[in-house]
């Protein structure tokens, strides 16, 4: 057994927790009354009122079976027994504000592992730059991003945060929508332009489009904006929105896009010329407990913050 083995078991079977018996409220408000030297001074110090303070006196007093003060006139003087013990007590004072500092500290450091849930078509295009950013803020924090397509149960604890575009349902999830962002139909320029026209919606039947993942979802998206398809023009696709927008950049087909991540492409560009941009939400959400926690709460503010300002260029 080491040393300091050794040491931690002698202590642990010499100490007898049931002989600790007194409440540290009450050993406060005898501490707190022997350095300020009156009920009253002590009461205000506490911000108690002195009947409630004078209780915790006379309780400790009860617990220990001994008189800590003696009342002369108006003012209490530490019997022998109170100033031995206010010794004791004043180490326990300092050891407790000690504690309360380093927690406090703890508490408003901002480090540790912060884990974001996104798509990974927004983890690989936006988030980058706003991480870049978060990095000089909070050097001390690490951020692990979790690339989904679908949603992350923050309940769970499966993510601190999550980027969505649907709201929460769920009272436990603190939910901020942060915007409405455009997105349209796109394609590799060199596949637009071989037909030698600009394309309308009336062309789509006849057109590849790249899926995604759920082919019959999509088709749902592509005739909310007035596409006569099916799933028979979906003949190529991937679950991953990075392989599959790849696709779609090496002209294999047309895919519906965030204009902020297609403005990143200029050799992609809008299909159809008939077509105006729909809108979907942006939602930034955490769990209604994390959403305390100060260096979740700092990636949060600096993940809404980056979102926000998340410049576009001209599509």
């Amino acid at each position: 057994m080491r040393i300091a083995e050794f040491w931690l078991v002698d202590i642990h079977i010499c100490m007898n927790w049931q002989t600790i018996t007194f409440d540290w409220n009450q050993a406060r408000a005898f501490l707190v009354t022997a350095e300020e030297g009156s009920l009253s001074a002590a009461a205000r110090a506490l911000g108690l009122t002195q009947p409630t303070l004078s209780r915790q006196v006379a309780a400790l007093e009860q617990t220990l079976g001994v008189t800590l003060f003696e009342r002369v006139s108006k003012s209490l003087i530490l019997t022998e027994a109170g100033i031995e013990l206010a010794d004791h007590v004043r180490a326990m004072g300092d050891a407790a504000s000690r504690i309360s500092l380093a927690a406090s500290g703890k508490s408003q450091q901002v480090e540790g592992l912060v884990t974001v849930s996104t798509t990974d078509l927004m983890a690989a295009h936006l988030l980058p730059d706003i991480l870049r950013e978060l990095r000089k803020k909070a050097p001390g924090v690490e951020v692990k991003v979790l690339c989904a397509n679908s949603l992350s149960d923050l309940r769970r604890r499966e993510a601190d945060i999550a980027i969505r575009h649907v709201e929460p349902d769920h009272p436990d999830l603190y939910a901020r929508k942060l915007r409405a962002a455009p997105a349209r139909i796109f394609g590799a320029r060199s596949l637009v332009e071989q037909f030698g026209r600009p394309l309308t919606r009336d062309d789509a039947p006849d057109l590849d489009f790249i899926g995604f993942d759920n082919n019959e979802e999509l088709v749902g998206y592509l005739r909310a904006f007035g596409l006569k398809v099916t799933e028979a023009n979906i003949r190529l696709g991937s679950p991953s929105g990075v392989v599959a927008w790849e696709f779609v950049r090496q002209g294999l087909g047309l895919a519906i896009m965030a204009d902020e991540i297609a403005a990143r492409f200029p050799e992609i560009v809008p299909a159809f010329s008939d077509i105006e941009p729909v809108s979907f939400p942006i939602w930034l959400v955490t769990h209604r407990e994390l959403h305390t926690s100060q260096r979740i709460r700092v990636v949060f503010d600096h993940l809404a913050e980056g979102l926000l300002k998340a410049k576009l260029a001209k599509i």
